[in-house]
């Protein structure tokens, strides 16, 4: 909301009501829905407490009115209208105001909405509940073992009636497949078996990219799964693809139609042998057939393991900045003297706390940011990361 001349002394008293109002406000949020820096607003707060109204008057004098104000009679019939219809938004509002008082001038649709949010009629839209997007953009790689890709290619009927979910692993730099293994669901056990066999075998890597979807990603804060909690307290950080955008792990989907040619046209009778198919492929992928991203030499060629060994899951650690707060059984933290729940998920784990306002906080868990705590009036929740 611009500040004009002719009425800024309103404006500020305002927005002095406002922090008023609110004491325990955001206050970053309050100036920007006044137009005004923070530096500002501390200084207009100051300058009013030590000299009261005429400290918000600008030098020299500046006119007292302001002649394209809402008057309070016309803002009254505004909060009255959305009293009686508290589901309508500003232009029914206007509408119905333009039936019931047709000679009244009144303000635009935008101008009303600003009237209800200031009243208090209008809140910001809460969060649908969703899978929450991962923080952190996508990092290339050029190495093996700095990024393995995974998924489950789309399961599909054998010749016995019974469905076969295929799960994939495959190294980013080298296109080396580490699995292919069919399963007969998209289950967290059976998927973390086959991941720790990999491991043992092949070493950790330092990034695991995945899609959105069980059992990979939760509704849990920061959108964490058991396996991706397992990953990171093995050292490894988890990546997400965005929702509907395939073409970030494109790379692997491109070899998942090359399986789905070679194994799947037509399926096996049963997964014993659909297996041994997946297998051969595997084979043959990886040591024999030539690779243009990779100079036309296979896959094997340029792979090597990786020089981090399989080892025990851990907790993880926090530097210097971050007040680290366990979570309790229930799935709680202990913050500003209550109780926040942040899942059960992360039961007996710490979250590393790190300020950035007064009444703000990065949340963290292990190197990924997990959310954002803030504390209003008193009260602490929980925001996804946008």
């Amino acid at each position: 909301m611009p500040w004009k001349e002719t009425c800024i002394v309103d404006q500020r008293l305002e927005f002095i009501a406002a922090v008023r109002q609110e004491p325990r406000g955001n206050f970053t949020q309050l100036c920007a829905r006044f137009g005004i820096s923070r530096q500002t607003g501390y200084e207009l707060v100051a300058r009013y407490k030590q000299r009261g109204l005429a400290a918000l008057e600008d030098r020299p004098p500046i006119a007292h009115e302001c002649p394209h104000k809402t008057s309070g009679e016309v803002e009254d019939l505004v909060v009255e209208m959305r009293k009686k219809r508290p589901s309508e938004g500003p232009k029914k509002i206007k509408e119905r105001l333009v039936k019931l008082h047709p000679g009244l001038e009144l303000p635009a649709a935008s101008t009303i909405g600003d009237i209800l949010k200031r009243r208090g009629f209008i809140h910001p839209r809460r969060a649908r509940l969703r899978v929450p997007l991962h923080a952190s953009p996508l990092e290339p790689c050029s190495e093996p073992n700095e990024l393995w890709c995974t998924d489950f290619k789309g399961h599909f009927q054998l010749g016995n009636g019974v469905r076969c979910h295929p799960l994939t692993i495959s190294d980013a730099a080298s296109r080396y497949v580490l699995a292919c293994e069919a399963l007969v669901a998209e289950k967290t056990a059976l998927a973390r078996a086959q991941f720790e066999r990999v491991f043992v075998e092949f070493g950790l890597p330092e990034r695991i990219r995945s899609d959105n979807g069980a059992p990979f990603a939760s509704k849990a804060i920061g959108g964490l799964s058991e396996l991706s909690v397992w990953w990171i307290q093995l050292g490894i950080v988890p990546e997400r693809i965005e929702p509907g955008n395939p073409q970030q792990n494109g790379r692997h989907e491109r070899f998942h139609r090359t399986l789905k040619e070679c194994t799947a046209n037509p399926p096996a009778e049963n997964m014993p042998e659909q297996q041994r198919a997946f297998d051969y492929f595997r084979h043959d992928y990886n040591d024999d057939r030539p690779h243009e991203a990779l100079g036309q030499k296979p896959p094997t060629s340029v792979y090597e393991p990786s020089w981090r060994p399989m080892r025990e899951p851990r907790a993880p650690e926090y530097g210097d900045g971050f007040d680290v707060r366990r979570v309790r059984g229930n799935g709680t933290i202990s913050i500003v003297g209550k109780q926040l729940y942040v899942g059960l998920l992360l039961a007996g784990q710490p979250l590393g706390l790190k300020q950035t306002d007064d009444d703000e906080w990065d949340v963290f868990y292990g190197p990924l940011l997990v959310g954002y705590l803030l504390v209003r009036k008193g009260e602490p929740r929980i925001e996804p990361v946008a």
